[in-house]
């Protein structure tokens, strides 16, 4: 026996609508620390080129809407000045602007991703009068080790720069593909086993920026995270000269280091073996066996975040 629908009043669900339309701007206008909040250049040009293609795209879309509300109103059955014409077949003024504007639309888009796809090419030197920091970078099983060439220096799920300096990326990959992403800094970029890619960020301001893996790469990946620390540059500087106090990442510490793990606390290490990062690029150090090789024996336990 079917049982009886019954009646349900959508005028309620109607008011919620409107109320979460009135209240998610308000709402969304308390969000930081995402793509929207920028806090370098490469990131400002990215959210500039995503609020002019939103301008261009708004610029038919708007029209459209206002436009079909407009055709709805003037030929309500009620509307007897409206033309009834039953016979009309095409109009050639009316296909011209069909057309013309759509295509307007895609000449402006491209224009805007030819800008924006040289402009904020990752391997493009950031214009600035300051020689740019190298900093080569790591993916493990989950963690990320950044190493300091020119310092001599490596840390483990944080990287510190000095504000105002652009930095220059050296990225691979020690095991699975993984992707480096600091949404305030912009353009994230995946990291391969066996190959170097290459990325140009800087700092505008001094502050603690989250970066993450987003792309998935096995069970500790929800806990792939990392704080990038802009500086003055007196700080980095201090910064550098206490991260020296720590051991030496060489071969053996980095095979224990590269073994699978979570929630790993930041590190330093005051010194590292020679062109160590050459040595996990071109494979003379083994990779690790990836993900699906993980058990429970070789993953370590979940350590608990302290503030």
């Amino acid at each position: 026996m079917d049982r009886p629908c019954l009646p349900v009043d959508s005028s309620h669900l109607l008011r919620a609508g409107r109320r979460l339309m009135l209240f998610a701007p308000v709402v969304l206008t308390a969000c930081s620390g995402g793509v929207l909040d920028p806090r370098g250049p490469v990131g400002h040009d990215e959210v500039q080129i995503m609020g002019d293609a939103l301008a261009i795209m708004l610029a038919v879309v708007v029209p459209v809407i206002l436009m079909t509300a407009a055709f709805a109103w003037w030929f309500r059955a009620s509307n007897t000045r409206a033309k009834y014409l039953p016979d009309w077949s095409h109009s050639g003024q009316i296909e011209l602007v069909v057309w013309f504007i759509p295509l307007l639309v895609i000449l402006l888009l491209s224009g805007v991703i030819w800008t924006g796809s040289h402009t904020l090419d990752p391997a493009q030197p950031l214009r600035s009068k300051a020689a740019p920091l190298e900093v080569q970078v790591v993916s493990l099983d989950w963690k990320w080790l950044f190493i300091y060439p020119a310092q001599g220096i490596a840390s483990v799920n944080s990287v510190v720069v000095p504000a105002g300096t652009p930095v220059h990326f050296s990225l691979t990959s020690a095991s699975v593909m993984s992707a480096f992403f600091v949404p305030q800094l912009g353009s994230m970029i995946y990291t391969m086993n066996g190959m170097t890619t290459q990325l140009n960020l800087a700092a505008d301001r001094p502050g603690t920026y989250p970066g993450r893996s987003s792309h998935y790469n096995g069970e500790g990946f929800s806990d792939m995270h990392f704080a990038l620390t802009a500086l003055p540059p007196a700080g980095f500087a201090a910064w550098v000269a206490a991260a020296r106090a720590g051991p030496t990442l060489d071969a053996a510490r980095y095979q224990q280091l590269e073994r699978q793990s979570v929630n790993v606390r930041p590190a330093t290490y005051g010194s590292v073996a020679p062109r160590l990062f050459d040595a996990i690029v071109t494979q003379r150090l083994a990779p690790a066996p990836g993900p699906q090789l993980a058990t429970a024996a070789t993953v370590q336990p979940r350590i608990p975040r302290t503030k």
